[in-house]
């Protein structure tokens, strides 16, 4: 078991062609799912991981789903373990960003959003983790007015691209943020 093998266990979950997290174990759906606990029982013990980074994932699970997700996670963190996960922020005021990140996406069957199935903001995002038995941290977030918040995070902890800190899209206007929290098993 990799378990066995590596004592500081970090997982990026749904890692896709990036790979801004070296010396991560890099996983893909069909690896390791969210919502299927076989594939973490078969790589990993219960409390054995340090750390999930999940970069626009929890957007294709519903609330409850998410909750189930958080769940499984929790299970294989470590104490004091985290999950750094990133979504589309439901409260960022722009239209176009939004469209583009709606429920059912903007269009075509194969547009990355077409999966989406709710678009959270820092308020349900931390809702669900903290039903799962989570901390809650935000590190980025757009408030109900839309104004943009963002404490000192570390990207040795978890580089989430789609960030204000690291997107060079965001570099002088806030084009395509994210809602980034830590959701800490204590």
């Amino acid at each position: 078991m990799l378990s066995e093998i590596l004592s500081d266990i970090k997982v990026v979950i749904g890692a896709g062609e990036y790979n801004n997290n070296p010396g991560w174990v890099h996983t893909q759906e069909e690896e390791l799912n969210l919502l299927g606990e076989r594939g973490w029982k078969n790589r990993f013990e219960s409390n054995s991981v340090t750390a999930i980074l999940a970069e626009h994932v929890w957007e294709h699970l519903t609330f409850q789903e998410g909750v189930e997700g958080a769940k499984i996670c929790f299970k294989y963190l470590k104490h004091n373990g985290y999950i750094r996960c990133a979504v589309p922020d439901g409260y960022f005021k722009n239209e176009d960003y939004q469209n583009t990140v709606k429920v059912g996406g903007p269009g075509p069957l194969d547009h990355p959003a077409y999966s989406h199935k709710i678009v959270h903001n820092y308020q349900t995002l931390t809702n669900m983790f903290e039903m799962a038995g989570f901390e809650v941290n935000l590190l980025e977030y757009c408030d109900e007015e839309g104004n943009f918040h963002a404490k000192k995070w570390d990207g040795r902890d978890g580089v989430i691209f789609r960030s204000k800190k690291y997107d060079p899209r965001n570099s002088t206007t806030l084009v395509f943020p994210s809602l980034i929290v830590d959701a800490i098993k204590r």
